[in-house]
């Protein structure tokens, strides 16, 4: 049943939808959010207009971090846009990290991590059972000019943590506040 239910999802995200990609986000661990699954969309669920940092990379790249919302599941979800502001198409080289136990991850933010100083803790990206981040992968890259909402969960830092620095390879280091 849950095989067929992906499948209709995976199915659903590959028809026509007038040039947005699909992010391709995975359900949160049952344990982790009380049993409830994070809802498959194209958008931040934060639709926030904050903006807790802008990070611009090389090659006309940039990262505009929405929220970094603490959960009661023990994770932190992270949200925004990824921006490719140049003429050409963008892969995301590196974003995928080089952990051995992320798998199937192509172009993603599975190489993204969330490090508290004061704590002197990296807390790197959650997967899902079969190993894959999660987080948004990107499937086909950024187009020029394409605009593709992205998210992260991370473990959460203990409650009195509420600053972190957001890396991800390649990018520079933003730090953002983390909420709730």
């Amino acid at each position: 049943m849950t095989a067929a239910v992906a499948l209709a999802l995976t199915l659903t995200a590959c028809g026509g939808d007038g040039g947005k990609k699909s992010d391709d986000k995975p359900s949160t661990p049952a344990a982790a959010s009380g049993g409830q699954s994070r809802p498959q969309t194209n958008a931040p669920t934060a639709q926030s207009t904050e903006v807790l940092a802008t990070v611009r990379g090389g090659d006309g790249i940039e990262i505009v971090v929405n929220s970094a919302k603490r959960d009661t599941g023990g994770f932190v979800t992270v949200e925004g846009v990824v921006a490719n502001n140049s003429s050409q198409g963008f892969t995301a080289p590196g974003w995928q990290g080089s952990e051995q136990e992320l798998r199937d991850n192509g172009a993603s933010m599975a190489g993204a991590s969330l490090v508290d100083k004061t704590g002197k803790k990296r807390y790197l990206i959650l997967r899902d059972t079969d190993g894959r981040c999660l987080c948004t992968r990107f499937p086909t890259g950024l187009t020029a000019g394409q605009k593709i909402p992205f998210y992260a969960q991370f473990p959460a830092p203990p409650a009195p943590v509420t600053e972190v620095d957001f890396q991800l390879p390649t990018m520079p280091t933003a730090t953002i506040k983390i909420s709730g």
